[in-house]
């Protein structure tokens, strides 16, 4: 099963694919897609629609997760935040596959036990987890990575009491 992650933003939007099998985690794709901040803003949110979609179609997902818009200070950041946010998810929605948001802190928690873990911690459970020489660079790959690797964890349960896979 293919579980694609999205950190969403404007500039970066990061992607994370792992593969959940009876051997357990490994990861597949990670990257990020960038759009030029000089670029038209419907320019931008249509490259991505598109990357994403060609990411969606090359992997075969099978479910997907996505950070939800967190508002902290800085009220332009969220919109175009939420502006990509809503451009992944409707790529997802097109293809027909289910999504689930989880918050930063539930990611936070579902992979270090602590919501309110930073960065660097998040980073380097998903090096150990996925077994990566590294920590995958810039930051929005890795996070892509932690959202579809607690997405697995969050589903664990529930997929294997549903048959053992995810519904399209």
């Amino acid at each position: 099963m293919f579980v694609l992650g999205i950190d969403p933003g404007l500039t970066r939007t990061g992607y994370g694919i792992v593969e959940k099998s009876p051997a357990g985690l490994r990861a597949v794709a990670v990257g990020v897609i960038r759009t030029e901040r000089d670029a038209r803003l419907a320019d931008r949110l249509l490259e991505i629609h598109r990357d994403l979609s060609a990411i969606i179609a090359d992997y075969r997902i099978d479910t997907a997760a996505i950070e939800q818009v967190f508002v902290n200070r800085n009220r332009m950041t969220a919109t175009s935040v939420a502006r990509a946010s809503g451009v992944a998810l409707l790529a997802i929605a097109q293809a027909g596959i289910s999504v689930v948001e989880y918050t930063p802190s539930a990611v936070k928690m579902a992979l270090t036990g602590y919501g309110a873990a930073d960065k660097n911690q998040v980073q380097k459970v998903i090096q150990m987890r996925l077994g990566l020489d590294a920590i995958p660079q810039p930051a929005d790959a890795a996070d892509a990575l932690a959202i579809a690797v607690c997405h697995v964890q969050a589903n664990g349960l529930q997929w294997r009491l549903d048959g053992a896979g995810a519904p399209r």
